[in-house]
This record gives C-alpha cells, sequence and structure tokens, in this order.
C-alpha cells in the first residue's frame, strides 16, 4: 500500500503555467477543444474500459443507433427513427444511409454483430451489466434491427447513446461518423464532418473551416493554460479533481460552465471489518460528516446530498431520506464521538481509516476536508491509491440513464445480503410495477445497511468560448463534438 502525500504538488506547477491573457479568440477557423485525458485514441469497449479522452473521440467518430444531442436529448444517430412495439419488450431501428471512413455502406448485419460483441457476458464494456435485459439482437432486413428484450426497459436509448455502445468497425478501426479522423498524431487530432451519403453532393456547401474541430488529449493544467492563452475554444471533461487549477489562471467567469450533473459522489464502505463492521458506526460516520463546509470549499454551485436517489425515477416510492437527517449536526457529531470512545476502550490505539482517492489537487482538498471532518469524529484518516486496499473509496461518476437501479447498484460495493438481493430482484423482474417495488425495497435496504456515504452529485465543468453557441449544460454532462458551434452544411 503506498500512502499518498497531502501536498498538492502539481498545484505549484500548473500555476507557473497559468498567465493572465486577453481573449484572442476569434469567430473564424476551426474549433480548438481540450478534453482532460491522454488516452485519445479509438478503442474497444467490449476490451477496456474507455477514458475520458477515448470517450470523446468514439462518440465523435464512431455513432451508436442513437446519440445524445447538445442538451442530453436523444437524436438519431446510425438509426433514423425508431418504434416500441408489444408493450416494451421490441425495439425496432430503421438504418439510415451510412457508410465507414472508406465509402463503404454500414449494413444492418454489421450493426448487429458490433452490438452483440458489446453486451456479450465476456465483454469488459461497464455499461454490459446493466444490458442484461436484451434477450436478442437480430438483422430482420439490410436496412431493419430488432432488439428484443426479455423484461421492459423503458430506459435503453439512453443506454444506446452512450460511447460505449457506439457502431464501429475493428478492421480498420473507426466508425460513421458524425465525423471522421483527417490526421491524427499523438494526443491530437483533426476531425471533419463526415460525408451524408444520404445527399446529394450538389445540395451540400463546400466545408469551411469553421465545420473542423482540432481535439487534443492533455491533462487539466495544459488545457486550462491553452484556454487561458486563447488558443483554444472548450476544455471538456473537467472534475472535482482538477477544480482548484482554475483559480491559478484569468478565465472570465461567463466562460466557466457548470453542468447540472446527475450521479453520485459519495463514499462506500469497502471494508465491512473492525470499525465499520458495525452499522451503527457506517451510519455515524455518514451523519456526522460536514458535507457543507466539503462542498462549499470548493463551488458555492456545489450542493451537499444526504441520501442516494436524486428522486423517485423507477422506483415505487419517494428516495429514501436517512433517519439521522432529523437530528442537529452536533448531536451527530457527539454520537459519532461516542461510538469511537467505545471502539478505543477495546482497541488501544488511534482509530484509522484508509480513504481512496485519485489523483490531482482537488483530491487532495478533499481529503484534507473530509479528514478534518473525520478528525473531529476522533478518526485518523490515511489517503491511499484507488487501487490499493482500503476502507473507504470514492465514487464520482455521472449516471448514463436514469434509473434507481443504476444509482443502487453503483453505490451498492459492496453492501449488506438484503440490498443485494433487492437490486438482483430488481434486476431481473419481469414487469415495470415489480421492478418498480423491488427498487424501492433496495433503496430502504441500502439506507438501513449505510454502505454507502453521499457527499453531493458530481461536480462537471467545462470552459466555453462564447463562439460555441450550441453548447449547452446537461444533467448527461456530455457535449458532442458535432454540437458545439453551428450545424455543418
Amino acid at each position: 500500500m503506498k500512502i499518498r502525500s497531502a501536498v498538492p504538488a502539481g498545484l505549484l506547477i500548473a500555476a507557473l503555467l497559468m498567465t493572465a491573457a486577453c481573449d484572442k479568440r476569434r469567430d473564424a477557423g476551426r474549433v480548438v477543444v481540450s478534453v482532460i485525458g491522454r488516452d485519445l485514441a479509438i478503442g474497444d469497449p467490449s476490451r477496456a474500459t474507455l477514458g475520458n479522452a477515448a470517450r470523446v473521440m468514439m462518440d465523435a467518430t464512431a455513432q451508436g443507433l442513437v446519440r445524445f444531442d447538445a442538451g442530453g436529448q436523444i437524436e438519431p444517430g446510425i438509426a433514423e427513427r425508431w418504434i416500441v412495439i408489444d408493450d416494451g419488450m421490441s425495439y425496432i431501428f430503421r438504418l439510415r444511409d451510412a457508410e465507414w471512413r472508406n465509402g463503404e455502406p454500414v449494413t444492418a448485419a454489421e450493426v448487429v454483430a458490433v452490438l452483440r460483441r458489446q453486451i456479450a457476458e465476456r465483454s469488459r464494456n461497464p455499461l454490459a451489466p446493466f444490458l442484461s435485459a436484451i434477450g436478442e439482437i437480430v438483422e430482420m432486413t439490410p436496412e431493419v434491427i430488432e432488439v428484443r428484450l426479455k423484461r421492459p426497459r423503458p430506459d435503453l436509448l439512453k443506454l444506446f447513446a452512450q460511447p460505449e455502445l457506439a457502431v464501429f468497425r475493428t478492421r480498420p478501426l473507426g466508425g460513421s461518423g458524425p465525423m471522421h479522423v483527417v490526421t491524427m498524431t499523438r494526443g491530437t487530432a483533426l476531425l471533419r464532418p463526415a460525408r451524408d451519403p444520404s445527399r446529394s453532393p450538389d445540395d451540400v456547401a463546400d466545408p469551411t473551416p469553421e465545420d473542423d474541430v482540432r481535439l487534443i488529449g492533455e491533462r487539466a493544467a495544459r488545457a486550462i493554460a491553452r484556454f487561458a492563452a486563447g488558443d483554444s475554444d472548450l476544455v471538456s471533461g473537467g472534475t472535482f479533481v482538477d477544480w482548484p487549477l482554475i483559480a491559478t489562471a484569468s478565465i472570465a467567469p461567463i466562460n466557466r460552465k457548470i453542468d447540472p450533473a446527475a450521479g453520485l459522489f459519495g463514499l462506500v464502505v469497502a471494508n465491512r471489518d473492525g470499525f465499520l463492521a458495525d452499522v451503527r458506526s457506517r451510519t455515524a460516520i455518514s451523519g456526522a460528516l460536514d458535507r457543507q463546509s466539503i462542498v462549499a470549499a470548493f463551488v458555492p454551485e456545489w450542493t451537499a446530498v444526504t441520501q442516494v436517489l436524486p428522486e423517485q425515477l423507477d422506483s415505487a416510492a419517494p428516495p429514501v431520506v436517512p433517519g439521522w437527517t432529523a437530528t442537529a449536526q452536533d448531536d451527530r457529531l457527539r454520537a459519532a464521538n461516542a461510538l469511537v470512545d467505545t471502539w478505543r476502550s477495546t482497541h488501544p490505539g488511534p482509530l484509522v481509516l484508509r480513504l481512496a482517492l485519485p489523483d490531482g489537487p482537488g483530491a487532495t482538498m478533499l481529503y484534507g476536508l473530509i479528514g478534518a471532518s473525520f478528525g473531529a469524529m476522533g478518526i485518523q484518516l490515511q489517503r491511499v491509491d484507488l487501487g490499493d486496499e482500503t476502507d473507504l473509496r470514492l465514487i464520482d461518476t455521472v449516471a448514463p440513464y436514469d434509473s434507481a437501479r443504476w444509482y443502487l447498484a453503483t453505490a451498492c460495493a459492496p453492501c449488506g445480503q438484503d440490498a443485494t438481493a433487492a437490486i438482483a430482484a430488481a434486476r431481473d423482474a419481469p414487469d415495470m410495477t415489480s421492478r418498480a417495488q423491488h427498487l424501492a425495497e433496495a433503496d430502504i435496504a441500502l439506507d438501513a445497511d449505510a454502505a454507502y456515504i453521499p457527499i453531493a452529485r458530481p461536480l462537471r465543468w467545462s470552459l466555453v468560448a462564447t463562439r460555441l453557441r450550441q453548447w449547452e449544460p446537461n444533467v448527461r454532462a456530455w457535449h458532442p463534438l458535432n454540437h458545439l458551434r453551428a450545424t455543418p452544411n
């Protein structure tokens, strides 16, 4: 186990890179986008988890059956239209005219083969566990495919819009757009809108420089410095980890954008031994944690939460609110102190809990804030890497779709037998009514088990030049490269 230093070494280096600069951008020329992450490539989600930069590249060059628009809503992708029949048990998609990068037409057989690979039991695709309701994907005609379900899932389209379910060829690697790679070197790519084979060349204007996107995958400090110098139009993919770096640069408030992201940001109880074996201890820690101080230290728009579900969603009942919320913060702290004192009476020495966090100045800041709150409870906190053995682990992830099952299953990592069984029952429920009931039961059981300590919703930010008039904040915190400036001709 490697214990991490609390000193934000990268912050000092990043500050040296940040210089105040006037906005040199013009409303002309290609759009330059920095995405935070250095994995800028097209990868296979069935073989490895895509990082942030790879997800952006996949979404730009290899659309799925459907995609997200600028507002996080569903729009056509390879499928031009679709219908849902048999009481939600069958989705039929009619494919539009689309072509691969080499000009060959996209066929229904190829689409079916790719999607089957992405949802296969052995797939490493992170969405595969949430696609278990799919029974079969079949080619009905050369232009039509059907997705047959074992159980109804009204939220299926939002999953198909994720980059992890993009349709792409592995040989040669690539997709059907909406953009194609013109040139690519290490860490950067020039993208241009793909040709639409359904439109006559006479009806399509010649491409202009404004249609192109130069995509750069880089660490946050360089991305922020590039934007501050006026050399890029967008920094995308920001999280709490890198938020403190913005303060070291001269960025106008109008350019700072925060998404109302839906998802989970909190602590999973990864080790249910020792002090954390007792549900009373887990509940006391969750109740005594000073959430307001944590979120307020980052940004005023960040709101603390105390429950797992943001709203009722597809559960049969409103979200469970922990019982400790009815108790004053000082009383919760005293209760936590009492439990720690009782523990130490039979376990001499300090009570130390390990907390697994990512690297970065924001994570160091979070470590200090949580450590101060735990210190008030009489608990010492020790920072470790995300891959190390730990007692508590941070979850910071945006919800890919709007279902209580995603929230509960993601927060259950691990959780007690009752919650685990209820989540599994919801997954296998034969109808939406019984599914909703099992989800409500799982919410109750997860709260009773205190397996997850909510803090807030995910903090997602971007730096956006005013020329990108189509950019919109949205709950998916997703901003497609073909919906930034103007609709290509």
